[in-house]
């Protein structure tokens, strides 16, 4: 999520208690590695199917690559 956040830096993020809106920012397990913990914004909603991408397009593993996610799938939404 470079430029957004920085490597080590702490973010506030608490459950998802509702659905998520596009531009926010979000917590979920990889799509293809369930091991693994990715930070993405949301950048577009397709009814309950989410298209997240990072902030740095170009260095970004994101939608593009693992396809639209279910927004049941986000476990925390980062504040702002």
């Amino acid at each position: 999520m470079l430029p957004t956040y920085l490597p080590g830096e702490r973010l506030t993020a608490i459950r998802r208690w509702r659905a998520v809106k596009v531009g926010d920012v979000v917590v979920l397990r990889d799509p293809r590695d369930r091991d693994r913990w990715i930070i993405k914004r949301c950048a577009r909603k397709e009814g309950r199917m989410l298209d997240l991408r990072g902030d740095n397009p170009d260095g970004s593993t994101d939608s593009r690559e693992f396809g639209l996610v279910e927004q049941k799938l986000v476990r925390w939404i980062v504040l702002p």
